[in-house]
């Protein structure tokens, strides 16, 4: 099974809580890895999960699928502006 992993990219915006870039998560399976003194969101976690399960099916998808060429999500926080890279580590 793929490992996900998102990371931190950038932050355009004023957010409240004490991710910084660099931060980062990883998606394996239906386990949620969080590194030790990194934080996540869980509004821009809960915008990000309905997303996983597609893209660990990444490679089995047509080229032409939407889904292949994800690489970032952005916060649904108007205000935090946070961006999110997304990697999918086989």
């Amino acid at each position: 099974m793929p490992r996900i992993r998102v990371t931190v990219e950038r932050i355009d915006g004023h957010c409240n809580l004490p991710m910084l870039v660099g931060d980062h998560f990883y998606v394996e399976g239906s386990k949620l890895y969080v590194p030790e003194g990194m934080h996540i969101c869980i509004w821009a976690l809960q915008s990000m999960m309905p997303i996983f399960p597609i893209l660990a099916s990444r490679d089995s998808l047509d080229d032409t699928h939407w889904v292949k060429h994800v690489e970032t999500f952005s916060c649904p926080d108007p205000k935090g502006l946070v961006q999110f890279r997304v990697e999918v580590l086989q």
